[in-house]
């Protein structure tokens, strides 16, 4: 076999904690702000969280499994490419667009490497606002495994929808608002809107509350040259 690090962690998991929270985020854009972003929401809630991967620390240097322990994983696609078991509790797949493709050869398959953060996870959130990610979909409704969509561009059925400045959970036909960025400097911006959206929708499957939610939202740092204000005037 020629398998990678993250694939050693799923393997590890499943023997000595399977109940251990794993969340694996990735996207072309943005996984790194919406990694950090659901660490620190989750950090928020009291939870004992890890974060690493492909953003600061080797996931096989996280502290080890155990049960109440909460794995926040960045995902590169060279990563899932040699993670062929990864099993999340919450697999995120936020964006697809031209990239790697000297590894993958096509976007295509660059956007399949993508897609497997999904198959065999316990909740999928998919990015419905790129052709790539509404095929995911598509594809995993096909073969009745449920996905959670999320949007910044329209409304979708039984998903999350950032809009201006709001996020709403949707239902059928109507949408709650449950999250105000206004004012939210580490998260200003549309694609932001997205990573916020996303975020949201992990920590919410994993049993976090709105009104934390929110008040996490608030006291999010943001990533270092990512949106940072260093002055004003």
């Amino acid at each position: 076999e020629v398998i990678g690090d993250v694939e050693l962690f799923c393997r590890e998991r499943r023997r000595h904690a399977p109940d251990a929270p794993f969340v694996a985020i990735t996207g072309t854009n943005g996984k790194s702000t919406t990694t950090a972003l659901i660490a620190h929401l989750l950090r928020h809630a009291g939870r004992d969280v890890q974060m690493g991967g492909n953003i600061g620390v080797p996931v096989l240097q996280l502290a080890p499994l155990n049960t109440e322990r909460n794995y926040v994983i960045e995902c590169s696609s060279y990563q899932i490419d040699l993670a062929p078991s990864i099993d999340p509790t919450v697999g995120i797949m936020l964006n697809v667009t031209p990239d790697h493709i000297d590894r993958h050869g096509t976007i295509e398959h660059y956007a399949a490497v993508k897609s497997r953060v999904l198959g065999r996870a316990r909740f999928r959130i998919v990015g419905v606002d790129d052709d790539y990610g509404r095929g995911m979909a598509k594809q995993l409704a096909a073969v009745q495994k449920k996905i959670i969509p999320i949007s910044i561009k329209g409304i979708v059925p039984n998903g999350y929808v950032g809009g201006e400045r709001n996020i709403y959970r949707t239902g059928g036909s109507e949408a709650e608002d449950i999250a105000d960025l206004a004012g939210i400097g580490s998260l200003r911006g549309s694609h932001n809107m997205q990573n916020a959206v996303a975020a949201f929708a992990a920590c919410a499957a994993l049993g976090v509350d709105d009104r934390t939610l929110q008040e996490g939202l608030r006291t999010f740092p943001g990533l270092a040259h990512r949106m940072e204000e260093i002055g004003r005037k």
